[in-house]
């Protein structure tokens, strides 16, 4: 399993390919407060709860000056799917071979539905100008989460 990443280490780099197979670095949004938020699979009820919750709260997050990204396994293909279908507006990224979530801890053992499998940990994290962990996020529900995320930001 990955190490966890905590407040105040340096967020890991990664350059991934978009739903439009655009390249998005973490480096191109320095400068900006970042929520990147990982989840196992698009299109799933959770997911797309989740997804669904932050673009709801985008304005308000946008005009906090926070930035949203989301992250999963899924080809640029099947996230401009989810995209379109759901509404979404802000960038979700492709980690197909999943080293970026591994790189931040959210990829491993889980329990799900009482097994242990290997898979996505549906995690948050809030990203500050200066590239560092402000906030770290582990086995987040997906209901009540982003509502959580704004009370805990203030927004």
């Amino acid at each position: 399993m990955s190490e966890r990443l905590q407040p105040g280490d340096v967020a890991p780099d990664f350059e991934l390919s978009d739903a439009d197979e655009t390249a998005v670095s973490l480096a191109s949004l320095r400068g900006k407060r970042v929520i990147l938020y990982f989840y196992p699979a698009a299109m799933t009820p959770g997911c797309t709860k989740e997804s669904v919750d932050f673009e709801s709260s985008l304005s308000e997050l946008e005009a906090a000056g926070v930035t949203v990204v989301g992250v999963s396994p899924d080809k640029p293909a099947k996230l401009a799917k989810f995209r379109d279908k759901e509404g979404l507006t802000f960038p979700l990224l492709s980690d197909p071979d999943a080293q970026v979530l591994q790189a931040y801890g959210a990829y491993g053992e889980k329990k799900l539905y009482g097994k242990v499998v290997v898979g996505v940990i549906r995690s948050t994290f809030v990203i500050g100008p200066d590239g560092k962990i402000e906030k770290a996020y582990y086995n987040v529900k997906a209901t009540g989460h982003v509502e959580r995320l704004r009370r805990e930001l203030g927004v």
